[in-house]
């Protein structure tokens, strides 16, 4: 029987966060197989994020508040084992797609692993630990989602919205990591946050989501599809509005940058931004 820690802990609904580069991908996408697009969908957030998530959780074992829980529960060996079993079964059915996802999705676990491993720990090291992050939550896996899904298994995947995913997950990361300063000192772990601090950990947000749009607008430019981009700056009005009400709030006061904000702020910002690239899907898709 699963224990109620290692479904906790598995944290599934963390998926939402990530599933923008979902859709972000298959707006982008032609000649979309809808079959391999749900094979896609379910390797990701049903195997491949809640493994991860699941093993970093293992491996750090928090008694405080994490991304999505605020009251984490302790892991037990079950954990790692149910983490293993999703990695060995979302690899051999990733094959049903192509040998190219299939490398994608391995060298994501191996790079998830690297990264919390207690015997390397690459999270403790901000700058590597960030750029790994950036580099597999969104570049790598838009690739592997634009090839999985297209019924040709296109390799031309356009480099400006690759490097647009990544950028768009590292204008993401840090704002989750404000909050647990503290934690995370005590575990040995400096985060990108922890070394720009909570003010520049704003700054550097912006920057990053600055630079992504800048990328989206030459991409939508260049293939004449910049309503594209004008669908994506309306529903990401309600994300610069908190983000700047928040942030001028921690300006007074930092004890502001805490987990119930920062939940409000990933929350606000996933849901606003699968639904940007859904309307874009349908559009362009089914309109």
């Amino acid at each position: 029987m699963i224990q109620r820690s290692t479904i906790q802990l598995l944290r599934i609904p963390f998926s939402f966060f990530l599933m923008p580069v979902f859709w972000f991908a298959l707006s982008s996408s032609d000649h979309i197989d809808w079959h391999r697009a749900v094979l896609v969908f379910v390797l990701l957030h049903v195997f491949l994020y809640p493994s991860s998530n699941g093993y970093n959780s293992y491996n750090d074992r928090d008694t405080e508040s994490i991304g999505g829980l605020s009251n984490p529960m302790q892991p037990t060996k079950q954990l790692y084992k149910i983490t293993l079993a999703l990695d060995i079964v979302g690899f051999a059915l990733s094959f049903l797609l192509s040998t190219v996802f299939a490398g994608c999705f391995l060298f994501f676990i191996i790079c998830s692993r690297l990264y919390s491993w207690r015997g390397l720990r690459l999270k403790k090291y901000p700058i590597l630990g960030y750029l790994l992050v950036i580099s597999n939550q969104g570049s790598l896996v838009f690739f592997a989602i634009a090839h999985g899904v297209s019924s040709t298994l296109t390799m031309d995947v356009p480099f400006l919205l690759i490097v647009a995913a990544g950028l768009l997950i590292g204008g993401f990361y840090p704002i989750t990591q404000i909050y647990q300063h503290i934690q995370d000192r005590k575990d040995g772990v400096k985060t990108i946050s922890m070394l720009l601090g909570k003010r520049g950990t704003f700054i550097f947000c912006s920057v990053l989501y600055l630079l992504a749009f800048a990328c989206l607008f030459l991409y939508y430019q260049s293939v004449l599809s910049l309503h594209n981009f004008w669908i994506v700056q309306l529903f990401f009005i309600p994300v610069v509005v908190y983000f700047m009400n928040w942030m001028l709030a921690v300006w007074r006061n930092p004890e502001k940058a805490d987990f119930k904000n920062t939940m409000r702020m990933v929350w606000l910002a996933s849901t606003c931004t699968n639904l940007a690239f859904i309307t874009l899907l349908i559009l362009n898709h089914f309109g």
